[in-house]
């Protein structure tokens, strides 16, 4: 730098306008995540006999067994539809999930955002 030049405070307003799009894209992801918290999906297992649904939050919202598959020699199967139910219902959220927050963060071309 030449003696009597001043730098130019180009960097500092750049710099806000960078926190500022940041602020808005926190805002974005947060109005985002609330609509996925509000969503649901179900899954079911055993032909239907189990169907399990859960929300966006990845609670589980409701079972529903149908009286068939209720044998109290086999508890073991209502056991195993009711895991497949309740992991497929979870996954398909957490699919969900990635693929509504990818399509925010995705046009900022940030890797693991």
């Amino acid at each position: 730098m030449r003696a009597g030049k001043k730098p130019k405070a180009g960097g500092m307003g750049n710099m806000q306008k960078q926190m500022q799009q940041m602020q808005q894209m926190q805002r974005k992801m947060d109005e985002l995540q609330k609509e996925i918290d509000a969503m649901e999906t179900t899954a079911t297992s055993g032909g239907g006999a189990v169907t399990v649904t859960v929300t966006g939050k990845k609670e589980i919202k409701s079972i529903e067994i149908q009286p068939e598959v209720v044998d109290p020699d086999d508890i073991e199967m209502l056991q195993d539809l009711l895991m497949v139910a309740a992991n497929e219902a979870l996954r398909q959220m957490e699919e969900i999930s990635q693929n509504e927050m990818s399509k925010l963060t995705g046009s900022l071309g940030i890797p693991g955002l």
